[in-house]
Order: C-alpha cells, then structure tokens, then sequence
C-alpha cells in the first residue's frame, strides 16, 4: 500500500495494522515529523519515502526519499499498490484522492476535505472510508429502505463549559478532549463542531443516493463516544453501532475487505452502565445554523473548508477568538453562491476564498 500521512494517529494505527495482516509498505509520506519517520522506516522498510520539505532530506534514513506535493502524486501514480491510504490532514489531500481514483487505485479515505470540498467530482465506488462514523453506517447498512442516517459527536473540548466563556477560549483550550487525543485541526475542529459539519457532508456523498437513497443525516452528541453511527430504517427500527474508540477496525477493513480477525475487545454494557445523548445546540455550536441549508446544498462544502482553514491559522496565530471562526464560516458561505461546476472550479473557487479572507 502507499501510504499518505504516516506519522498521524491514522497512519500510525494504519502501519499496526498493516504489520498484523503482513500487508507491505511500498510508500510512506508524510509531513516533518522525521524522528517517527525514521522509526517507521526501519520497521516497514518502504521502496521509498515522501517527505513536506526538501531541507529536511538529509535528515531522513531512506536512499530514495522525495519532496513536495508534485512528488506526491507522481508516487502515486507510479506505485504498483493498488490501495491509497490517504491520511493527509486538509485541503492538500484532495489532490492524491483524485490521483488515486484516476490511476486505478483503491482510496482508503481518512482525509474529511476531499469529500467534503469536492464530494460531487469524486467516484466514492473507488472509496472506503476510515473514519469511526461512515464506517458504522456502512457496516450497519443493510437491503433495507433507510429514514435517516445519524452519526454520534463527541461535544468537543467546550461540551461542559458555560457559554459565557468561549468567546475567550483560547488554543490550549481547545486541545482539551474529553475523551481522546488527536492533531491539532482536527481537535479544533471537534470543539467547533465543523467536523460533524464535515462528516455529515462525507456522509451525503457516500450514502446520498444508490438503493437506499438517503436522504436524511444529522448528528447527536454521544458523550463516551461508544456509539459511532445509528441508521433509523423506514420500517421504525433503528441499529447502532458499538465499539470502542479505536481507529484499528475501520482501518482493517480498508485494508482486508476478508476481515474475520479480532481487532478490539468489545463493549462491556455492563461496564459502560449508561449512556447520555445531547442535542447540538447552536448557542454553543454556531456553525450548526446552516447544518441543514449545507446538506441540501452540498456543492458548497469548497466554501465553508475553505474559510475553515484559513480561520483556524487566524486563531492559532490570536488574529481572532475562537468563536470567530464559525462566524467567519457563516459569512462565507453566505456571501459565495457561484458554486462550483467541475473539479477546476473547486481549485479556483478555494483559492479565491483564501486570498480574500487571510
């Protein structure tokens, strides 16, 4: 397999995995986390290495090791593994998504911005997808007409706190989760909420249409993060599904779609005692206000990933407060409704929205 962000949790729960099933490592890419890096090249032992920065080449333990995005793709294309775990956090992974899907290979899809920027350019036949809550509803589907699909949030870092406070939240603040610990952007993203905006979106790509047709998805906090996806059937039944927060299944089935092996230890209910569910409530999740406007106008995801990010290197650089990064979101998917017509117009339209808001 080749493997793009190898040094995240994804891609170091991906190369655990891969060891256990003895899946070779052709590629390994990732950004300037060299140290880890030169861990998992001596483990795996890849072909060859992609690295973010042509400084940082010598440092790396590898005779064949390249930089930059270009560099990317052309491995990509080149590589004899049929399968692309694509681990990229941001925008910058859209580009390997498409590659891969044009060069025959199969996607195993971490990277939320490819969807969700350009869902409706994408074969998503060509995509598995690793993250805990499409992997549920994909799991839990069944032969059956569906009502609505519903993914689980965790609430994020501000889930407890008093309203009043988070206008003052601050970037340590915001690294607080109350149940696991991720990268930066997307724990940031957690406590906003834009990732369940983000995953609701994959999920209107993945499921929206076919012999199910779907065409309902929200979200519920679900705050020990045990239940990751509930599918509500037209016949009034409703199924969830159970497991522990471990990126290690959904990643194996990506990677062996024979599955049959034990990855995790299950739930134990009577462990586990209870369950609380929240709604999400906009006074505290602003960006919720155009959850529904966004699911029947999906083409503007571009827009709101777009404003995401240059917003959220505004709060870490404390140009604005942590609540202004919704507010920012909002504006700019209020004010931009030329959407895009095609996968060029995705690049444009992303570019222009950066250039004005940063």
């Amino acid at each position: 397999m080749v493997l793009l962000g190898s040094t995240g949790s994804i891609g170091v729960n991906t190369l655990i995995i891969a060891k256990k099933f003895n899946i070779k490592v052709e590629v390994l890419a990732c950004g300037s986390n060299i140290t880890l890096l030169n861990e998992q090249i001596a483990e795996h032992k890849p072909e060859l290495v992609v690295i973010a920065n042509k400084a940082d080449i010598p440092k790396v333990n590898h005779s064949k090791v390249y930089a930059g995005q270009e560099s990317v793709l052309e491995v990509i294309k080149d590589a004899k593994s049929d399968l692309v775990v694509n681990a990229f956090v941001g925008f910058l992974g859209l580009r390997p998504t498409l590659t891969a899907i044009a060069s025959g290979k199969r996607v195993a899809l971490a990277n939320k911005e490819s969807l969700v920027a350009s869902g409706a350019f994408i074969d998503t036949s060509k995509i598995q997808p690793i993250d805990s809550e499409h992997f549920g509803l994909w799991y839990l589907l069944q032969d059956k007409p569906v009502q609505k699909m519903i993914i689980t949030a965790s609430g994020g870092a501000f889930r407890d706190w008093d309203i009043k406070r988070l206008e003052g939240a601050t970037l340590a603040d915001t690294q607080k989760h109350p149940n696991w610990s991720m990268g930066q952007k997307i724990t940031i993203d957690s406590a906003s909420m834009v990732n369940k905006i983000f995953e609701l979106l994959e999920a209107r790509w993945l499921f929206g249409g076919g012999k199910n047709g779907v065409s309902e998805f929200d979200a519920v906090i679900e705050t020990k993060s045990l239940i990751h996806a509930l599918i509500n059937f037209k016949d009034g039944s409703t199924t969830a599904h159970f497991a522990h927060a471990n990126m290690q299944l959904p990643i194996a089935y990506a990677l062996d779609a024979k599955m049959d092996e034990s990855i995790l230890g299950h739930v134990d209910l009577r462990k586990v005692g209870s369950l609380e569910f929240r709604e999400i409530m906009t006074d505290r999740y602003p960006i919720w206000e155009i959850k529904d406007a966004l699911l029947k106008n999906p083409l503007a995801g571009v827009v709101i990933n777009a404003a995401n990010e240059v917003a959220i290197e505004k709060f870490i650089k404390k140009e604005i407060g942590f609540m202004d990064i919704s507010r920012m979101i909002i504006q700019a998917y209020e004010k931009y409704v030329d959407l895009p017509h095609s996968i060029d117009d995705v690049f444009a339209l992303d570019l222009e929205i950066r250039e004005r808001l940063s």
